[in-house]
């Protein structure tokens, strides 16, 4: 591992309070009143501040109550130097937009942190393992992601750490996937009932991301995988009937089947996930060599979420 020493207080700025931005805010507030001096601020539209929109006048109003700065910007209307400027006062910036903001924005994203020179900079990398799914995959944004990497490993001015988390949670879980059936009681296996995938909730990865950020030895230039578990496509089954009490059929959806209906539809970024996923490469990692579990740090599992969220 690569470590440095770091002062203390430190300038951070989230981009994006979404699904995980406001886990992570919420978590990096928490931890910086133990660090005197420190300030969380938050990148967000003017529109969404202004916005009247019940969800993002609340998310808002939590920001403010926090006591985090929201900093106006648009990452898609403005320039590399642009944002380069509204990234320079900060010692560190994390990226929490998502794949929502398009394919270009990682890449433009990066730019801007390495013309700010940023001390330290956590790109939107919370997923899978880029390097081991390589390039080429089924998911072509992937792509995009590898050449950020390249990018931050390219130079030596401004120290990375990238986050991998595998799947949300309850991404699985979601009707649009088609992965679980709750209505039909059926799962349908990505690649085999044998394969696996890791999962952590937002909540925790906001949790751990904090963690890291105020790690000492400060972590730098290192990839840290977390895991709130990592399980097979027939354990989620096994998992779901015990929890919920009722039997789940099981069945296999190929990666030569998944790579066919692609084709069929190549635009479709569900279909592409899955596909993904269903190979089986980079996707999952063993939970003991984790972040969380080497520092005994609490997550939620596979059976405590179905638990939590699916049982009527």
């Amino acid at each position: 591992m690569n470590y440095s020493q770091t002062v203390d207080a430190q300038s951070i700025l989230v981009i994006g309070a979404g699904e995980l931005g406001m886990p992570v805010l919420r978590n990096l507030a928490r931890k910086a009143k133990a660090h005197e001096g420190t300030t969380v601020s938050v990148l967000l539209r003017v529109a969404t501040v202004e916005s009247i929109d019940p969800v993002k006048k609340r998310d808002v109003a939590e920001i403010r109550a926090l006591g985090i700065e929201i900093v106006p910007g648009d990452i898609l209307a403005a320039s590399i130097s642009e944002l380069a400027a509204i990234f320079a006062p900060y010692d560190t910036v994390i990226g929490c937009a998502g794949f929502s903001a398009g394919r270009n924005t990682p890449m433009k994203l990066a730019k801007a942190a390495l013309e700010a020179n940023l001390k330290r900079y956590f790109p939107w990398q919370f997923g899978v393992d880029f390097d081991v799914i390589g390039r080429g995959s089924p998911q072509d944004l992937f792509d995009a992601q590898i050449d950020v990497r390249e990018l931050l490993r390219g130079q030596d001015k401004t120290d990375w750490v990238v986050i991998s988390t595998g799947m949300f949670t309850s991404f699985l879980f979601e009707p649009i996937f088609e992965v679980v059936d709750l209505k039909k009681n059926a799962v349908h296996a990505l690649g085999s009932l044998d394969t696996e995938v890791t999962l952590t909730t937002p909540d925790d990865i906001g949790a751990l991301t904090a963690e890291v950020v105020f790690a000492q030895p400060a972590i730098r230039n290192e990839i840290v995988y977390l895991a709130g578990d990592t399980v097979t496509y027939g354990e989620v089954a096994d998992k779901l009937q015990t929890v919920l009490g009722r039997p789940f059929t099981k069945s296999e959806w190929t990666v030569p089947q998944l790579k066919s209906e692609l084709a069929q539809d190549p635009d479709n970024h569900i279909k592409k996930y899955r596909a993904v996923f269903a190979e089986g490469k980079g996707v999952a990692w063993p939970k003991r060599d984790s972040f969380n579990e080497r520092n005994g740090i609490n997550v939620t599992t596979a059976e405590e979420w179905i638990r939590e969220n699916l049982r009527s």
